[in-house]
This record gives structure tokens, sequence and C-alpha cells, in this order.
């Protein structure tokens, strides 16, 4: 978990500058392993109801901006979960 802490401050520093390998380590260490992995995505279920999945992309080696920020909140979310308890 020390390696995503430290890929997880690079998300917020540099959402456009991750590798896709690096989220999809992120993605794993906070939600399992993917439901569903194709070619290039991988989608991860999330604990709560509504649109209960993460969506990544691999677009030539680097993750979307836009999809690194939406993990940075589902992050979120789900630490604010285990606060709340």
């Amino acid at each position: 978990m020390a390696a995503s802490r430290k890929i997880l401050d690079q998300m917020r520093r540099e959402p456009a500058n991750i590798r896709f390998n690096d989220l999809k380590k992120v993605c794993e260490d906070y939600f399992g392993k993917p439901r569903q992995m194709g070619s290039s995505h991988a989608i991860y279920k999330t604990p709560w109801a509504g649109d209960p999945r993460i969506n990544i992309q691999d677009s030539k080696g680097k993750a979307k901006a836009y999809q690194v920020r939406q993990v940075l909140l589902a992050i979120e979310k789900l630490e604010g979960m285990h606060h709340e308890r």
C-alpha cells in the first residue's frame, strides 16, 4: 500500500501524467480485482449504490486524466465511508 500512496500523491499533482498500470495497481488495492478486464479497459466494482463502478482505460500506456480524477473521488468516498463507521 506504500507504493499506492506514492502513486496517489502523483495522481493528485499530475492527473494527466499517470501510467495506466500505476492507476490499475491503485484501483486493485482499493477496490479489488477488476470484475471485467478487456484489452484496454478495466472495470472495478465499488461498494455503494447508484453507479457502483470505476472504469479505467489504457491510452498508449497512460491513464486518461478524467479517469484518474474519478478514481481519486471514488477513493475519497470510500475512505469517508470507513471513517463514518
